[in-house]
């Protein structure tokens, strides 16, 4: 029963540690509202997130939920503590309502994380 009672918390401690080992992204704002914008203006904005783990972050992939807005990754790993940017270009020649998702992929804690934009664009 000893030995038993030994094994559950040697495990259970190794998933403690394994636990604690992660990347974690933490974004200043998950959603950007560019309000209400004129036709043809400058659609590019910028979503800043630091990462808050203790190991390095690697953001895989980053894509949108359609081919008017345009994510832009950073290259490299993002040390822990260190901040980072993604750079989200939208087609301002689209008029009416913006409502988009933008899905990053990473080694963080959740290897999934959504994003949005949001606003209208004039004409």
């Amino acid at each position: 029963m000893k030995k038993l009672i030994a094994i559950a918390i040697f495990i259970f401690a190794g998933f403690a540690v394994q636990a604690q080992e992660t990347a974690k992204i933490e974004f200043k704002s998950e959603v950007i509202d560019y309000g209400e914008i004129e036709k043809g203006s400058d659609g590019i904005r910028v979503f800043e997130f630091t990462n808050t783990g203790s190991v390095p972050l690697v953001i895989t992939n980053v894509s949108s939920s359609c081919g008017c807005t345009i994510p832009e990754r950073p290259e490299g790993p993002v040390a822990p503590g260190e901040t980072g940017e993604i750079k989200v270009k939208y087609d301002t020649n689209i008029v009416g309502p913006i409502r988009k998702t933008i899905t990053v992929y990473s080694n963080a804690e959740e290897p999934a994380k959504s994003i949005k934009i949001k606003g209208t664009v004039l004409e």
